[in-house]
């Protein structure tokens, strides 16, 4: 279930009482598991009247289901920039707003990788499901549809395998163990990620993108 716009009988005290709610949701969805995860114990983390849930989003699975969808709404604003305007530049930016915003919510991208493993009939993996179904999929499929016709990637490249290596590279760091990471001496601190970042965008356009039309 999706938010229903409320402009009247707004709480004029409860301002970023929205925001608090989807944060702490975010929170707790990516280190409990879903059904252990109540309403009240969202409002409590959130400081927040456990009334505003139901407010905002009609129920914690109104709730759930707006989390995934503003946490990947910046990626969606930037592959509409990038199906706008078929740059190399806008479609690597893709890539750097991915990394900029799962440095501000580093577990997500798991919490997406776990509740896709879940049984196709658990709440969490139908509405994740439905959110990629209406924005993630038609993205990729659009985009890569794009890097073709505009001549981005090499004439030698195949898209399909492209597109794995691009979302490989994008989420890998987000959902590999941490025992693994630590065993090759890896942390996920900013300056790790802002040098991961340009190192992957180095092989992408020195492997399957026109070098003709490289873009800082």
């Amino acid at each position: 279930m999706t938010e229903t716009s409320r402009k009247a009988g707004r709480p004029s005290d409860s301002i970023d009482a929205r925001q608090k709610l989807i944060d702490h949701a975010r929170e707790l969805f990516t280190h409990m598991a879903y059904d252990n995860v109540s309403t009240r114990r969202i409002a409590n983390r959130a400081n927040v009247n456990v009334a505003m849930i139901r407010y905002y989003f009609g129920s914690k699975e109104g709730l759930f289901e707006t989390m995934l969808r503003e946490t990947l709404e910046p990626m969606k604003k930037q592959v509409q920039l990038m199906v706008q305007d078929s740059s190399q530049k806008n479609f690597l930016d893709i890539m750097r707003t991915y990394y900029r915003e799962m440095f501000k919510a580093p577990q997500f991208p798991r919490l997406v990788f776990q509740v896709m493993h879940m049984d196709s009939s658990d709440t969490q993996r139908k509405l994740l499901e439905k959110v990629f179904t209406d924005i993630s999929q038609p993205m990729q499929m659009l985009m890569f549809e794009k890097l073709v016709d505009s001549n981005i990637l090499r004439p030698d490249a195949n898209p399909k395998l492209c597109k794995v290596s691009f979302i490989s590279l994008m989420v890998f760091p987000f959902i590999a163990p941490q025992s693994l990471l630590a065993i090759h001496g890896i942390e996920l601190s900013e300056e790790f990620l802002n040098q991961l970042l340009e190192h992957n965008i180095q092989l992408m356009t020195h492997g399957f993108l026109q070098t003709s039309d490289l873009q800082e």
